[in-house]
């Protein structure tokens, strides 16, 4: 079949390019390997049970991309995000975030916005100097995951309208080229063609080492990127209320004493529940809030940047190994107590019954991270824990709850030039796949 435009990937950056091509005329396709939102469901969060390792996972694919059950929180700041200012000056960047965000607030997303109270914002900035940690202020559009739903199906009913059509539960093995650096289409799984003029390459994390292979196939330069391994951290929702309550999610960036380590907060979860997700295979956690129900705790993620150097050129298998690690020892997810692992003990059912935080992850086996991790990877995140309990006294307490491993997989990142175009003409990589965002 012929289109004008092909966009591989329906998450958000997908469904905002064919967004705006919907306003130039252009024939478009979108090939989303996951399921309609409508028919995300995981049997795991929705039955109580270990992962099921289902061959796509609801979680992290389908319309709307991995965000769309996740806390759906927009982060209304060029200061995170990715690297979108080394291709848009950052005045121009602002304006684009602040338009994104009308195009929510048109389909539907809340007036609220949290982090808008400068002076608690200013104190909370003060306290954190003291103990090495940088804030990173930024105005945070809260979602919701009940809200999100309906917001990307919204922007889904409004597309088809528009007449872009959208393959579902479709995976793309390869794209087609002329043999003299042209583009032509794309090939499915199932051998079906598709031709276009242009492909925008937008697979999300699920997708990005798809992306770098075939890229290499393509004989495209790679730069690489760092990869994201860590922990998803659990505390009681009283710890964290100052912070949460004025920014909902604090980002906090440290560096290590012993390495220097990049360590950061991410995805914070107030009220939360921490929940896995299933990574081609590879088990891993995550963490969600919902707006129709509360549990008694916040989450959030501890994540370890590391970027590294020749000759190695492969971080996206490094971090699959690294929470490889955790799946062979438990099965999945490795839940355990922050006072065991500080003791160099792991946690046995018996020990995390004594603790204060009741776990909102029931399928997580009790058991050691430090034989997981890396040593500078542990250090790191401990010294952070420690730093974190001087504007959050409770955080680093031994009743605190450790799940491993969090990891954030970002493709090795495509040469582009300013509109985001690869050197093949008219193939265009964008989103978190592509390792822009």
């Amino acid at each position: 079949m012929q289109y004008d435009v092909i966009i591989i990937g329906g998450g958000p950056a997908g469904i905002f390019a064919a967004l705006e091509l919907v306003e130039t005329g252009l024939k478009t396709l979108i090939v989303e390997r996951g399921r309609d939102i409508s028919g995300r469901t995981c049997p795991s969060h929705e039955k109580g049970i270990p992962c099921c390792q289902c061959k796509t996972c609801a979680t992290i694919s389908g319309w709307g991309g991995a965000g769309a059950f996740s806390d759906g929180k927009l982060t209304l700041s060029s200061e995170v995000g990715g690297i979108l200012d080394e291709f848009v000056p950052k005045e121009r960047l602002n304006k684009l975030i602040r338009y994104v965000d009308d195009v929510y607030l048109k389909f539907g997303a809340p007036p609220e916005v949290y982090g808008t109270n400068e002076d608690a914002i200013n104190e909370i900035s003060r306290k954190a100097v003291k103990a090495d940690l940088r804030l990173i202020p930024s105005r945070i559009r809260h979602l919701g995951t009940g809200r999100s739903k309906a917001v990307l199906e919204a922007m889904k009913d409004y597309l088809v309208e528009k007449g872009v059509d959208i393959t579902l539960q479709t995976q793309v093995d390869r794209i087609l080229t002329d043999g003299q650096n042209g583009l032509c289409g794309i090939v499915t799984a199932d051998g079906q063609e598709y031709r276009a003029k242009y492909v925008v390459a937008a697979p999300g994390r699920e997708g990005s080492k798809w992306l770098a292979d075939e890229a290499r196939r393509l004989g495209l330069s790679l730069a690489i990127n760092p990869v994201d391994i860590g922990v998803r951290v659990e505390v009681p929702a009283e710890v964290m209320t100052h912070l949460t309550d004025v920014i909902y999610e604090s980002k906090f960036v440290f560096y290590s004493q012993s390495f220097e380590d990049r360590v950061r907060t991410f995805c914070m979860c107030p009220y939360g529940e921490v929940v896995t997700e299933n990574n081609d295979g590879l088990i891993t956690v995550n963490g969600h809030s919902y707006g129709e129900r509360r549990t008694g705790n916040t989450n959030f993620a501890l994540l370890v940047s590391k970027t590294f150097t020749e000759p190695f050129k492969d971080p996206i298998q490094y971090g699959r190994y690294v929470a490889g690690l955790a799946n062979l020892l438990s099965g999945g997810v490795i839940v355990q107590r922050l006072g065991d692992l500080q003791a160099g003990r792991r946690s046995t059912p018996e020990r995390l019954k004594k603790s204060l935080v009741v776990p909102t992850l029931n399928e997580a086996t009790p058991g050691d991270l430090s034989l997981v991790f890396p040593y500078r990877h542990l250090v790191a995140l401990l010294d952070m824990l420690k730093a974190l309990d001087v504007i959050a006294p409770g955080v680093n307490s031994r009743n605190t709850l450790i799940y491993g491993v969090e990891v954030k997989f970002y493709s090795s990142r495509f040469e582009l030039n300013a509109n985001l175009e690869s050197h093949i003409d008219n193939l265009f990589a964008i989103g978190d796949g592509a390792g822009v965002t």
